[in-house]
């Protein structure tokens, strides 16, 4: 898929998501492919629930979170890996007003700075520091032309008092922080979500990805872009996973 094409295909596939049957029940299976790194090579991805909470799960051909970004020593112009799903969510079951784009869980490293402020990762004392340490977010999505893969973290302008959750990091983004810790082992990437915080949404349908966001240089709106995608396990981002 043409990194361009990227926002027209996950906001067409939201307009128009609807449950896709298969073999394996509502999970995303994906062929390996030798020209992406083995750690951001997606073969399967589900959502699970249990109970009062939903696992989402991804897999890979090898060595899960191993790599992360090379600091540049600032925010601007700084990186962030990261491992997402999409999903058919509303903006406003995170938290969010209604209707503001594309909500998706995302796992990010980025060793520039720390958007985790209740949370301490590396358990050294300091809450600021951790930002390199594999954490979790919920992001809503928007379309923007002028980042590379036509998708950004949705900015929130200066003066704008948008309804946000409470554990909001006080970023100018729809960025939320909600310390659900990732848990790896060398080939899969597992969260757990209680339902409680999406609203108790416990249908909906999801893809995976791996990614590249960037801080802009001057940053400013747009502040988080999405620059580059490493995987979808779909292939097309249609979102055929579901909840199971």
């Amino acid at each position: 898929m043409k990194k361009t094409s990227l926002a027209l295909a996950l906001l067409g596939a939201i307009s128009s998501v609807q449950a896709h049957t298969s073999a394996h029940e509502g999970h995303v299976v994906s062929a390996k492919n030798g020209s992406i790194s083995p750690t951001f090579d997606i073969v399967h991805a589900k959502v699970v629930k249990n109970g009062g909470s939903l696992t989402f799960q991804t897999e890979v051909v090898a060595d899960i979170g191993e790599e992360k970004p090379t600091a540049v020593g600032k925010l601007a112009g700084s990186s962030v890996y990261s491992y997402v799903w999409p999903t058919s969510l509303n903006s406003a079951d995170i938290g969010f007003d209604e209707g503001k784009g594309i909500v998706a869980l995302a796992v990010t490293a980025h060793p520039d700075f720390d958007d985790t402020p209740r949370y301490d990762e590396n358990k050294d004392g300091n809450k600021a520091n951790d930002g390199n340490e594999w954490h979790s977010h919920w992001v809503v999505l928007t379309e923007d032309k002028a980042c590379p893969a036509g998708l950004k973290v949705r900015d929130i302008p200066e003066g704008a008092t948008p309804k946000v959750p409470v554990t909001w990091p006080e970023l100018p983004i729809y960025i939320d922080s909600p310390g659900y810790e990732p848990r790896f082992t060398s080939t899969e990437l597992t969260v757990e979500v209680p339902v409680k915080d999406i609203g108790f949404k416990d249908d909906f349908n999801f893809d995976a990805v791996t990614s590249v966001l960037k801080v802009n240089a001057s940053v400013h709106n747009p502040l988080l872009c999405v620059t580059a995608v490493d995987d979808i396990a779909s292939g097309d981002l249609s979102l055929p996973g579901f909840t199971k």
